[in-house]
């Protein structure tokens, strides 16, 4: 298994994998733009994948007994050699957090994934869209790929639930049940965590002989407020890198303040579906009309490397430059951000920039 991060291209996601199989996939840049590259291996495994495709490819090799390598020349972007690597090792490739690629790369991903299949390699892919696949990228991938959807509809979560409580000699009140259901946004992990708080709450004993009754909905108000508390620390540190890029800009107007405020205010449903940009151009600009839509659009293609941290990780949200849409990927901030008492930082900064330019009008009069 591979994970992307933001900044990884295609071949960084095969030489990993190759990696994985004691084979260094060396690449090296030509002219014109193009891959160059050799395999080599210093480990058993790799050596004998790589005398077995080279025999099989009608490829040369060398062998050095000082080193102990065996470096095979061959083109990266032919991913034939790749692809039988990946074959003769009986290894299944899954490429994780797809999400995190540039649209350029998933493009890029999306037409190797059809020479990979032509080639007998089939891979598995993780990721979240709001709504463009991999089939959108490539339309041959139509006939080759399989989609899976692993969100948790309500019925599933109130399943999960009813099952918990039967364990634990529980009775949860229906409308205590539907605001767990309806506060997890479709994920069980985040609803396990709010039916623990709840229980700690209610101040239940797994020891009591008797059905224990969870009828109180404010105790589940509490118990929201106690993760969101918790919560603090993981995004405020997403704020503070995304504010530490905002306040690095100037001569901004306050653009990127004013648009991740527009975005963090967004109704649930729009940042789970997708809000485009140009929703975002006209709210903004409704708060500051010197905000320009090709200004905005700029700043967008920024949002994804503003809030990762120094392992590029750290989404929280990411815009889509195929589809225009900026969407959720952290589906737990809708809960924080709803029961958090703590501000944004953006909001001070919209506020920095709204008293500097009423000073500077100031001084123009």
């Amino acid at each position: 298994m591979v994970q992307c991060r933001l900044d990884k291209t295609a071949e960084d996601l095969y030489k990993e994998a190759l990696g994985a199989l004691g084979i260094n996939l060396v690449i090296r840049e030509t002219k014109g733009g193009n891959f160059a590259g050799h395999v080599e291996s210093s480990v058993t495994l790799g050596q004998s994948l790589i005398l077995k495709v080279a025999g099989k490819l009608g490829l040369s090799y060398t062998r050095s007994e000082e080193l102990q390598l065996e470096p095979v020349s061959q083109d990266v972007n032919d991913l034939r050699f790749v692809a039988e690597l990946l074959n003769e090792s009986g290894r299944r490739l899954v490429i994780e957090d797809v999400h995190y690629l540039s649209h350029e790369e998933r493009r890029r991903l999306a037409y190797d994934l059809k020479t990979f299949w032509d080639f007998g390699v089939f891979v598995i892919i993780v990721g979240i869209w709001s709504q463009q696949s991999l089939i959108d990228l490539n339309p041959d991938l139509s006939t080759r790929v399989r989609e899976f959807s692993l969100s948790w509809t309500q019925d599933d979560l109130l399943r999960i639930i009813d099952k918990g409580q039967s364990a634990l000699n529980l009775s949860i009140d229906a409308q205590v049940k539907q605001k767990l259901v309806s506060h997890a946004y479709g994920n069980a992990g985040l609803l396990q965590a709010l039916a623990l708080g709840l229980l700690d709450e209610a101040g239940f004993d797994v020891s009591a002989p008797e059905v224990f009754e969870v009828s109180d909905a404010n105790l589940f108000d509490s118990a929201a407020m106690a993760l969101a508390e918790s919560l603090n620390p993981l995004y405020q540190s997403f704020a503070k890198r995304t504010s530490a890029g905002i306040r690095t800009r100037q001569n901004s107007t306050g653009i990127y303040a004013h648009t991740m405020a527009v975005i963090l205010d967004s109704d649930d449903d729009k940042l789970i579906n997708g809000i485009h940009a140009r929703t975002i151009y006209r709210e903004a600009h409704a708060r500051e009309k010197r905000i320009q839509q090709p200004n905005l659009k700029t700043i967008l293609r920024h949002l994804d490397s503003l809030q990762i941290d120094q392992d590029g990780r750290g989404l929280v949200v990411t815009y889509d430059e195929g589809q225009e849409e900026v969407s959720v990927v952290d589906l737990q901030l809708l809960l924080y951000r709803k029961f958090s008492t703590v501000k944004w930082p953006w909001e001070e900064i919209v506020q920095e920039t709204d008293g500097r330019d009423a000073y500077q009008a100031d001084l123009l009069f």
